[in-house]
């Protein structure tokens, strides 16, 4: 969404925030964007390839993704790892869910938030 065209047609000097998808942004468009000074800072919650390389330790290891180098090296760029879960309310209901798929498994009910695939014969419970 935010293409080479969008940044082209933004006002000179625009602050340039996304909290929502990393992939909504061309990174590589942002940076040139950022070079000519067109975007005077971007604050990015998501990155596009953000699992690589945010949810676990990997400072020990040198980063393989040169948007992502020339991003978190820019000055007037922040980087975050996505953290919109993290509110008293969305922490509530993992809890709630993920205690409701364990008595509904345990139960021998359908687990509704089931995400591994398996064959209906292999559906008995436990």
């Amino acid at each position: 969404m935010v293409s080479r065209h969008a940044l082209h047609i933004m006002k000179p000097g625009v602050v340039l925030l996304n909290t929502s998808r990393g992939a909504l942004i061309d990174a590589e468009a942002l940076l040139d964007a950022i070079k000519s000074e067109k975007v005077s800072a971007a604050g990015l919650d998501v990155y596009e390839e953000e699992a690589d390389f945010f949810y676990e330790d990997v400072s020990e290891n040198v980063i393989q993704d040169d948007k992502l180098k020339l991003l978190l090296a820019t000055p007037n760029v922040l980087v975050t790892s996505h953290q919109g879960f993290l509110t008293d309310e969305a922490l509530h209901e993992i809890a709630k869910t993920t205690l409701q798929n364990l008595a509904d498994y345990f139960a021998g009910r359908q687990v509704v938030n089931e995400i591994v695939y398996r064959r209906e014969a292999e559906m008995s419970p436990p």
